[in-house]
């Protein structure tokens, strides 16, 4: 099954009430945060209605929180450069 991959790039600041809306109902607060949704016309059409502000890739599956926390994490120790 197929995922969307949505995440706020922009404010919602000076939005209609209506995008707001649209961004809440997707589940979206937060700059640079990511949600993930299945794809279906429902989502895609709410996709549409904020696309100035959001950011999506269509991924193969949904990534859980640790699992973007971890990817995020830089790695450990020191490199040594010459």
């Amino acid at each position: 099954m197929s995922y969307f991959k949505i995440t706020l790039i922009r404010s919602g600041i000076g939005m209609t009430k209506r995008q707001n809306g649209v961004l809440a109902s997707l589940g979206l607060r937060k700059r640079m945060q990511t949600v993930y949704h299945r794809v279906s016309p429902d989502v895609a059409g709410k996709i549409m209605k904020v696309k100035e502000l959001v950011a999506v890739s269509e991924r193969e599956r949904a990534e859980s929180r640790a699992e973007i926390h971890k990817r995020r994490q830089p790695p450990c120790g020191f490199v040594v450069e010459a």
